[in-house]
């Protein structure tokens, strides 16, 4: 069949786009073959086609759309307030999603809504066969990078330039909402998935109070995982070895960061 996106003269009808194993993988193969800055007639279109869908369900903003053959990363959100604007990179399994799920993107993307968020999981898991190297049972992970506060796409990439070349190559997210605020013992600030190449935070530091420089060091923290193989050491993995240690001491703003931890531990634990 012709790789042409969904047609929608009204955004909230349904129309029917053939075979949509067929289309995603013509728009997949596409991605691949693509070169530099040169976008396909092809997804340059089905790009446009999904940005005035989800246009329809904004209230205010602008948004632009790049649809990726990403292995690990499924959605993908910057929030440019000052410009009233959003950059969403997405899979292109939503290349022709119907309206339901056009307006939960809408919803997700402008408010970060966690019912949106829900019915997009969904979604993913149910056509996760269009995500490369994937089972199709396998499910995959729904990214959450930009937060209230904090930008996790803007740190990561700033960090990978500036410290690894860019040469790290890792999914980021923030990590589930929680319920009502209490007092916790401990508190896992950020991990790293060996298998998945997915970096998670807290949500603890997507709050006013936590600065920028903070939440940078522990995403640095996760980068340097997968540059350091874990050792098993007596017997014991060792996660943190003297060569970790020492890199991770060569983020600019380490001392400072190990010292409003100290200083914000007990408010860090309150969440």
């Amino acid at each position: 069949m012709p790789v042409t996106p969904a047609s929608y003269a009204d955004p909230c009808a349904v129309v029917d786009t053939g075979d949509s194993t067929s289309y995603a993988a013509a728009l997949a193969e596409a991605l691949r073959k693509r070169r530099g800055t040169e976008v396909p007639a092809e997804i340059a279109e089905a790009q446009d086609s999904l940005e005035r869908r989800i246009r329809a369900h904004l209230s205010k903003g602008r948004v632009a759309v790049t649809l990726t053959d990403n292995r690990y990363t499924m959605i993908s959100v910057r929030r440019l307030a000052k410009e009233k604007r959003y950059e969403v990179r997405l899979h292109h399994m939503f290349a022709d999603a119907d309206p339901v799920i056009t307006r939960a993107l809408a919803r997700y993307i402008a408010d970060n809504d966690p019912d949106a968020s829900r019915v997009l999981g969904d979604f993913i898991d149910q056509n996760s066969g269009h995500v490369r190297g994937r089972a199709r049972r396998q499910p995959t992970q729904v990214i959450f990078t930009a937060g209230e506060h904090h930008d996790l796409r803007e740190i990561y990439d700033d960090l990978n330039a500036r410290y690894f070349e860019n040469k790290i190559d890792a999914a980021i997210t923030w990590g589930q909402r929680t319920g009502r605020p209490r007092r916790r013992n401990s508190i896992k600030m950020g991990s790293y998935s060996v298998e998945d190449r997915l970096i998670r935070i807290h949500r603890s530091l997507d709050r006013e109070f936590v600065p920028r420089f903070f939440v940078a060091w522990i995403v640095f923290h996760e980068m340097l995982h997968q540059v350091h193989d874990i050792r098993v050491k007596n017997g014991r993995r060792e996660f943190h070895s003297k060569e970790f240690l020492a890199d991770e001491a060569m983020y600019e703003h380490y001392d400072e960061a190990k010292s409003w931890e100290r200083r914000h531990l007990d408010a860090l634990l309150t969440y």
